[in-house]
């Protein structure tokens, strides 16, 4: 069976702890918010009957949930709530542990809830029930499993050997990236580019490209990430500003795709590595 987690910055509720346990956290049914999140849809209204669809917009996701406590005594009942408090009075994350060890995370504040009715939800010795309510901005759930691909430079050859038969100069590498994204949703991969090498292009499955046009000597390292729409060296230094016009920062779509990268003037110490962390809409 499944497990949620709820995480501060400093500590760890494990709100399936009654029932392993006997004693601390547990999130009682009735749990709401895990399903498809809501959408704005646009639509053109013109003089005819009906309306044109044009686009949507996927909103943040409303948490509620049930939660009982259970403590010794009194004390222990006032110092697990004052964890509680502490817990979820800041940003945290929502953690669903599954069975086979992957956890699938979204980040959440409090919007309300907390309440209780002295002599009904709790008494003030042992138990202590309540509801919680959390939004996430991120209306997804992000996977902790990383898919990453990897391409190695090389001097005579493109990066990949089932490519060989391309004419590309031997400081060109060209390669043609297979991507699996296990999610149903979209993924923004990061690219992290190791030098020596100039002029990285990604290009999506589509025909959308991303290109900067800077060089790293050897030892240096790059790193595009897509949704942040950061580009950054080792030494953290910004280096957007050598990104082409408008870039494309594109995603990865569920299931097989396949992307191009290429690097120019490279060594075999030269690689382009792509990682993702598979997102869902809903989890169970």
């Amino acid at each position: 069976m499944p497990k949620l987690l709820l995480s501060s910055g400093t500590d760890t509720l494990d709100l399936n702890e009654i029932a392993d346990k006997g004693l601390g956290y547990q999130a009682k049914r009735g749990a709401t918010g895990f399903g498809l999140p809501p959408v704005t849809v646009q639509w053109l209204e013109g003089a005819g009957d009906g309306a044109v669809y044009r686009r949507k917009r996927v909103q943040p996701r409303d948490i509620d949930l049930a939660l009982e406590v259970l403590a010794r005594n009194r004390d222990d009942l006032q110092a697990r709530l004052s964890r509680l408090a502490l817990a979820v009075s800041d940003r945290c994350t929502l953690t669903l542990l599954n069975d086979d060890g992957i956890r699938w995370t979204t980040t959440v504040y409090r919007t309300g809830g907390g309440e209780f009715t002295y002599g009904v939800e709790t008494n003030g010795e042992r138990e202590f029930e309540t509801v919680l309510s959390f939004r996430a901005p991120d209306p997804y759930w992000t996977s902790s499993a990383t898919q990453s691909r990897r391409i190695t430079g090389a001097t005579s050859a493109p990066f990949l050997s089932n490519l060989a038969k391309l004419n590309v100069a031997a400081s060109q590498a060209i390669g043609e990236i297979l991507l699996d994204n296990s999610g149903d949703a979209e993924a923004y991969p990061i690219w992290t580019v190791y030098g020596p090498g100039k002029t990285f292009t990604a290009i999506s499955p589509s025909g959308e490209r991303l290109r900067w046009n800077g060089t790293l000597a050897a030892g240096e390292v790059l790193t595009i990430d897509t949704k942040k729409g950061t580009v950054v060296d080792q030494s953290g230094a910004n280096r957007y500003n050598e990104l082409d016009a408008a870039p494309r920062f594109w995603t990865v779509k569920p299931g097989l795709s396949t992307a191009e990268a290429s690097l120019l003037s490279i060594t075999s110490k030269s690689a382009i590595v792509c990682s993702w962390q598979p997102r869902k809409w809903m989890v169970v």
